[in-house]
């Protein structure tokens, strides 16, 4: 079961896998839910990791306000940051999948003192914009002015007995949600800002493991291939779908907690050094 904390009036879930002084937070999909990480989260907790899933405001067991004012990526970086407030963590790891990758990029920009290092799987950025339109228009339209019949699918959809099944639990767990909330997202989103600019980004200097896949247009290869060139410190890896770090994820969540055992590795000061008159 998750915990709670509150940020800016409201109440966000998280849920905490493993222990110890290395953190690591996950953040999920546009409309899903913290579940989509449980997995990853499990693996990456038997290899000595603190990991923690976060539900975004106006997903999963969070608050889910119907002011569109109240969602941004900015916003959604912010609470990242309260998090790791809320558990007193200095400094993390941080790591998310489309909606996701976005948040980390923002926290990164926003705090870099405070991300150890980044897990960006999938960003939406300059050449998805004509990808995400035809991809979410039409649901935030029906979202909005179809919500009696969308309320009446949600109601639906949570009469099906899917909580024993990871895969079904996660998808219906979009459709399950009230649509009012859920359009309101989607509306804040889309009158806001989708990532950094490009120059904020050749800023971010945490390490940053970058996974990208062929043939999807809300998440082109060519965004994450850009992506690695405007980061000073960061590496490319392809999947070979959309799917793999789902339903093949060893390859993957070996890359992954590799990356983590090089973002925890001790720094060098060689500024404390050079201060100290130290060659």
């Amino acid at each position: 079961m998750p915990s709670f904390f509150e940020h800016e009036g409201h109440r966000l879930a998280y849920t905490v896998y493993g222990e110890g002084p290395r953190t690591t937070v996950l953040l999920h999909g546009l409309l899903l839910s913290q579940k989509m990480h449980r997995p990853l989260a499990r693996a990456l907790a038997r290899e000595g990791n603190r990991v923690v899933t976060l539900d975004l405001l106006g997903h999963g067991r969070s608050d889910r306000p119907r002011d569109m004012a109240a969602y941004s990526m900015p916003f959604f970086g912010e609470q990242v940051i309260s998090l790791l407030d809320h558990l007193e963590v200095d400094e993390a790891v941080v790591g998310g999948t489309s909606l996701g990758a976005n948040t980390t990029l923002e926290a990164a920009a926003a705090h870099p003192e405070r991300v150890r290092g980044m897990v960006v799987e999938m960003p939406v950025l300059d050449n998805a914009l004509l990808g995400c339109a035809v991809a979410f228009t039409p649901l935030m339209v029906a979202l909005t002015f179809g919500e009696p019949v969308m309320k009446g699918v949600s109601w639906a959809t949570r009469k099906l007995p899917t909580g024993r099944v990871w895969g079904a639990d996660v998808l219906l767990d979009t459709v399950r949600q009230q649509p009012g909330p859920s359009a309101a997202v989607l509306q804040g989103l889309f009158f806001g800002r989708v990532a950094p600019h490009r120059e904020i980004r050749r800023t971010i200097a945490a390490p940053a493991l970058v996974i990208g896949h062929d043939r999807d247009p809300v998440h082109p290869f060519s965004d994450s291939d850009a992506l690695v060139s405007e980061l000073p410190n960061a590496r490319l890896l392809r999947a070979d779908s959309l799917f793999e770090l789902r339903l093949t994820p060893e390859r993957l969540t070996g890359e992954i907690s590799g990356f983590l055992d090089e973002c925890w590795k001790p720094r060098r000061k060689v500024r404390a050094r050079r201060a100290a008159g130290v060659a």
